[in-house]
């Protein structure tokens, strides 16, 4: 059930005003570690056990969607896609991050198309933990929580602004290069680029080398992104022409 109180920390009464922050989490040692860590920063946390007592809160048609008193949601994946599109339908903006099991993880895509705005699967460290929740609810009082310019084609998802990619719910790693190259095919899928047209954008007009290079990223990304790169889904070479995305 929900806890009819927030709870906090006494030690750190100088930063509570931070902000209140909502944790459903069944499995009761995550429960409790995420809730010491957030408190411990100044935070302050209620806990619901389940997600119709999570919903209670939202659903009273009494409370105008601005008296909602939380700043951030963390919420297991059990029950994150009820939440998410019942808020979201609801018109609330505010900042929710799903935590999810590792096996799980494939299935990220969903709850960030319901509306979540992170993803975090199990086991992640607290400091991470806190970095993404500190960056959440900067964005809200800042007023830039609008959801992050995105980019998908089938299970590959780019961040813009976060410099992030994720594959089957999966972050992946990529070099400078390698992500503006797929921020570009992203960005026109199925178009055919040449490799000059490639070099151009990408290296720049000064860039000193040949189209040995863009071959060589070619087959760095297929090996970050395709199941099979010898048999690649994505990044598709056209012969006589160079290359496109799907």
């Amino acid at each position: 059930m929900l806890s009819p109180e927030l709870s906090t920390s006494s030690s750190r009464s100088d930063l509570r005003q931070n902000g209140q922050i909502l944790l459903l989490e069944n499995e009761q040692t995550w429960r409790e570690i995420l809730s010491i860590a957030l408190e411990e920063q100044g935070y302050r946390v209620a806990v619901a056990l389940e997600g119709r007592d999570a919903l209670s809160p939202i659903q009273n048609p009494t409370s105008p969607v601005g008296e909602f008193p939380f700043n951030l949601l963390i919420i297991d994946s059990i029950n994150g896609l009820d939440l998410c599109r019942t808020l979201r339908h609801q018109g609330n903006s505010v900042p929710i991050l799903i935590i999810g099991l590792s096996e799980s993880k494939s299935n990220s895509a969903f709850y960030l198309e319901a509306g979540a705005d992170d993803y975090l699967t199990k086991p992640f460290g607290i400091r991470e933990f806190m970095a993404r929740c500190r960056a959440l609810m900067r964005r809200q009082r800042l007023g830039q929580l609008p959801a992050p310019v995105m980019l998908q084609y089938k299970e590959v998802i780019l961040y813009q602004e976060e410099c992030r990619v994720l594959l089957r719910g999966e972050e992946i790693k990529l070099s400078p290069k390698l992500f503006r190259l797929l921020e570009l095919f992203l960005s026109y899928p199925r178009r055919v680029w040449s490799r000059q047209q490639l070099l151009d954008i990408i290296w720049g007009p000064d860039f000193i080398g040949d189209s040995k290079t863009v071959d060589v990223h070619i087959r760095w990304l297929r090996e970050k992104i395709e199941q099979d790169p010898s048999k690649p889904e994505y990044v598709i070479t056209v012969r006589g022409f160079g290359y496109r995305f799907g």
